[in-house]
């Protein structure tokens, strides 16, 4: 396999750009407007939305955090922040963005603010582990930095343990796959990873964000957000013991506008055709929820596993911000 960091960077921005037209409709209304979901073509221009916009911002943080040494809290938070106001001040920003990162994001725009005190600490929406696939994909990373960073970079904006949690899990799935794991054994993988981690608070990485919950202890609060993407892998794992290709994905693992039904009904559009990338997308697509979030996952998870070379030339050469998104699939790759 060739390239799994572009394949996955590339696949997150196609999902995106098919999901945006069909997102707010139900999956009648969508095949209505498009036809049979198997066909759904990309638009043209094939633009996207504020998941890759936030992708981006949180690759070039990410990457500026590690040219400068060893990446811990102290060297990511800075340019991950800046990153993430801008995109709130940018005139690009009004793809339908998401109310926790606008709020958290107007917080953070103030530096005397400590970004604790703006992370939103009752929202799990999907807005974080939508965009954090360049922390799987960015090479050289302990598994502490990996998981540390997944979590830093959810909790300047979702700071329920949820978002933290899902976050990290997406991340970790992104990387797997990205180093080889087959996609038959990855829910095995991930719910031995989320039992692994169900009670590790990341104080180096976190801080004092606990504190802002209404948790007794820092164990309780991140273990809330573990056990809630371990009940949905449940359900993602009694879809696939009975999968219908033909149903809205939605109705098994949920609409995905929360961030552990994003990453479950995302595995479940890619666990479905493993080795069919497109219909994987259309699937995500064509659902009756939060259908560019899932996409767009969806769409890393499979960059992920077949590389770069899974997408129509033709698809990619019309994605919206292409050349940026080669660019750091050729840094990590």
């Amino acid at each position: 396999m060739k390239g799994p960091a572009t394949g996955s960077l590339i696949g997150l921005a196609l999902g995106d750009a098919l999901g945006y037209p069909t997102e707010f409709k139900s999956v009648p209304a969508i095949e209505a407007a498009y036809g049979p979901w198997r066909g759904l073509d990309l638009p043209t221009p094939a633009y996207i939305t504020d998941d890759t916009q936030m992708t981006l911002a949180l690759a070039r943080g990410l990457r500026t955090a590690m040219e400068r040494g060893p990446l811990d809290a102290a060297a990511l938070e800075p340019p991950v922040r800046g990153e993430y106001v801008a995109w709130w001040r940018s005139p690009d920003n009004n793809r339908a963005p998401g109310n926790t990162c606008l709020t958290a994001c107007s917080l953070l725009s103030d530096p005397s603010r400590p970004w604790a005190q703006a992370s939103q600490v009752g929202s799990k929406g999907c807005g974080a582990n939508m965009r954090v696939a360049p922390v799987g994909l960015a090479p050289g990373l302990t598994a502490d930095q990996r998981a540390g960073a997944a979590q830093l970079q959810s909790a300047l904006t979702h700071g329920h343990p949820t978002g933290l949690a899902a976050s990290d899990l997406t991340a970790y799935a992104i990387h797997v796959l990205a180093q080889g794991a087959r996609p038959a054994d990855l829910p095995a993988l991930l719910r031995a990873y989320a039992h692994d981690q169900r009670t590790v608070y990341r104080a180096d990485w976190l801080g004092d964000l606990w504190e802002h919950a209404q948790d007794p202890s820092p164990e309780s609060f991140v273990a809330r957000g573990w056990d809630d993407c371990l009940g949905v892998l449940d359900r993602l794992d009694a879809a696939l013991r009975d999968p219908d290709p033909e149903a809205d994905p939605c109705l098994a693992t949920g609409e995905g506008w929360i961030a552990e039904e994003a990453l479950a009904t995302a595995l479940l559009c890619f666990l479905l055709f493993p080795e069919e990338p497109v219909t994987a997308l259309r699937r995500g697509a064509v659902t009756g929820g939060d259908s560019d979030s899932i996409a767009c996952l969806a769409g890393a998870f499979a960059g992920a596993h077949l590389g770069a070379d899974a997408w129509p030339a033709a698809w990619v050469e019309r994605i919206e911000h292409r050349d940026e998104l080669l660019s750091f699939g050729r840094l990590w790759d």
